[in-house]
């Protein structure tokens, strides 16, 4: 075909305009409306971050100009000298074991067993299940200091003071995971279920291959959470442990405080030493977590 035979373009006519694409707007009343909410939202990162930061940076101060006065955010002469004799006066190395064990088992029972739970509490109609969830729910209206009495005679009777056990299975059911699951398996249409039913899937199979699968996003925020509360916890493993070789990471940095005076410099340090790990769990999963579709493979 030659250049004299490729059809030509066709002519608008007489009555009809050329729809010519106009440059777009900018979306002012949108602008409008994020301007205060993102304004908002760096002074609450403000006012979170510089006490955070403060910490920080008061951790690499030497002990007499911590309470020097002015006070001063940037140390003048930074030093580690803090975190070195934090490592060297506590076994740390053996406390970021106890506690990375105690976490980690905890963690996954944990999502483990609320998941279960949660399914079954939201896709069972039976009375006893509703009235086990109030049960569960009427838990987070305690105090956990009412708890703490009752849960440490059963777990003496049962022959697992100064153990691992003792701290960690009086934690693996948590109200929190429960209604977590629950929620976000309500969400989640019968008809899926129904269908799976329909095609000879058994119970088992439909939670394990249909239902933990969708639940991901829920079970990665858990475990975080999770990990958290159990690096972090201080009261518990204190009434249950009694020998140094079991202490976790927050009893070791209370070792490290006198009884008659206070050595601010390394407690900062030890202190620093042990959110470590949090802020790299938190790290390594958040993507996992705000990246993930809660409701990938559903359709209404």
């Amino acid at each position: 075909m030659t250049t004299t035979d490729m059809p030509r373009p066709v002519d608008a006519g007489p009555g009809r305009a050329v729809s010519k694409k106009g440059p777009r707007k900018p979306a002012t009343g949108g602008l409008r409306r994020a301007v205060p909410a993102t304004t908002l939202l760096w002074i609450m990162a403000c006012l979170y971050g510089v006490p955070v930061l403060w910490f920080i940076l008061s951790s690499l101060k030497p002990a007499s100009d911590l309470f020097s006065y002015p006070l001063s955010l940037v140390p003048d002469d930074p030093t580690l000298s803090g975190y070195l004799t934090a490592w060297r006066s506590a076994n740390f190395s053996q406390y970021f074991i106890n506690t990375t064990l105690v976490c980690v088992i905890t963690t996954i029972l944990t999502v483990g067993v609320s998941c279960c739970t949660g399914y079954a509490l939201a896709k069972y109609d039976n009375r006893w299940l509703k009235a086990f969830f109030l049960c569960i729910l009427a838990t987070t209206m305690l105090p956990g200091e009412v708890m703490l009495a009752p849960s440490f005679l059963v777990v003496r009777d049962l022959g697992l003071y100064n153990s691992f056990a003792g701290i960690i299975l009086p934690a693996v059911l948590t109200a929190t995971g429960c209604f977590m699951f629950r929620q976000f398996f309500l969400t989640v249409p019968d008809e899926l279920v129904e269908a799976a039913r329909i095609d000879g899937a058994r119970e088992l199979s439909i939670f394990l291959r249909i239902m933990v699968p969708i639940s991901r996003p829920i079970m990665l925020t858990l475990a975080i959470l999770s990990f958290q509360w159990r690096w972090n916890d201080y009261i518990w493993p204190l009434l249950m442990l009694n020998d140094p070789n079991k202490f976790t990471v927050q009893i070791g940095i209370q070792s490290i405080v006198g009884a008659q005076n206070i050595n601010w410099s390394v407690l900062l340090g030890a202190s620093v030493i042990s959110m470590i790990p949090l802020i790299v769990v938190f790290l390594v999963f958040q993507r996992y977590v705000m990246n993930a579709d809660i409701n990938a493979g559903l359709k209404d």
